[in-house]
């Protein structure tokens, strides 16, 4: 490189001379039309040093700045050819889902002993506490491993695999006993479940409901708590504010008690229609079940999951029957 610090204190010299010459011919009274002759060698001068300069400053110094950019070593190296793989990578094989799933979604509603005044509907409805927890041994000793609704989407949707002999419990309208008597043995048995719950305040005014407190003390132990709606009505033939009312705001009010969003609906007595269904889609739900009788579920029904009801008349013979039924 050029020197440049040299360079610098030759030309503030040439610039003290020349100003030491200017003043001096100003004294001396020199002037008219021409230059003195002091002040014209000095300007020869001046013409010889800038050129040198000027040959100085575009001639590279000997050393390292003199290598062209292209002899510079370069620090990597080329890969081995021979830790190539000798064939192409394979191709991921595709995942193929798989077209339908025979899994028993069981339908419960009360579990509890019949009140003095039961009607032929509540003895329908109602399983005793004896007979659930014959039918969850049963369910243990067979074999069968509870799974929740997600299970069975995420199967039909990405393949995910599923256990061995699936079934699924599901408790509609949230009621009491599903808190008193129900978790405490699914509990005892490791078994998940799902619960279908109502979001419309006046129902936990009532002793018959489960609290937002009971139920978020079973969705953090593993439970699954969905949505039902706000009242227990029919949603066929309903306006769409209607309908985002009952379906979105039943989503949101179980989400806010139990810092969980849910994903799945279950039809107010398994009654629906297509503007139901669309408002479920575009609320983010993934599925909704029915009461509509079988257990083949693809991935075109999920808003259609037909269920098994369990009768407070099953016996656990029954019980085995529809389980097992084909």
């Amino acid at each position: 490189m050029p020197n440049i610090p040299l360079i610098s204190l030759v030309i503030g010299s040439i610039h003290d001379r020349m100003t030491t010459l200017i003043t001096r011919a100003h004294h001396r009274g020199d002037g008219g039309d021409g230059w003195p002759a002091s002040i014209g060698r000095f300007f020869l001068r001046l013409g010889i040093i800038t050129f040198v300069l000027c040959a100085l400053a575009v001639t590279p110094a000997q050393g390292r700045w003199d290598i062209p950019y292209w002899d510079i070593p370069q620090t990597a190296s080329m890969a081995d050819p021979s830790s190539f793989p000798s064939s192409p990578l394979p191709t991921p094989t595709p995942v193929t889902l798989p077209e339908e799933a025979h899994v028993p979604i069981l339908m419960y509603h009360y579990v509890s002993e019949l009140p003095p005044d039961a009607d032929s509907l509540r003895r329908d409805l109602t399983v005793s506490p004896e007979d659930f927890e014959a039918q969850l041994a049963y369910l243990a000793e067979a074999g069968y491993h509870p799974i929740t609704l997600t299970d069975l989407t995420l199967y039909l949707t990405q393949g995910y695999p599923l256990p061995d002999k699936p079934v699924i419990l599901t408790f509609d309208d949230g009621y009491a006993d599903a808190y008193t008597v129900v978790f405490p043995l699914l509990l005892k048995y490791g078994f998940p479940g799902t619960f279908f719950v109502l979001a419309t305040p006046t129902h936990f005014e009532s002793p018959g409901y489960m609290t937002w407190k009971q139920m978020k003390e079973m969705s953090e132990a593993g439970m699954d708590i969905q949505a039902h709606g706000r009242d227990h009505v029919d949603l066929r033939g309903r306006s769409y504010d209607y309908l985002v009312y009952q379906i979105v705001g039943a989503q949101e009010a179980i989400q806010y008690h139990t810092g969980r969003l849910p994903r799945f609906f279950c039809y107010p007595s398994g009654r629906y229609d297509a503007d139901v269904i669309a408002v479920l889609k575009s609320a983010g739900y993934w599925g909704a079940v029915t009461t509509e009788w079988g257990y083949t579920h693809t991935r075109d029904n999920l808003f259609m999951l037909p269920r098994i009801r369990i009768r407070g008349s099953d016996t656990l013979e029954s019980f085995v029957e529809k389980l097992e039924w084909r």
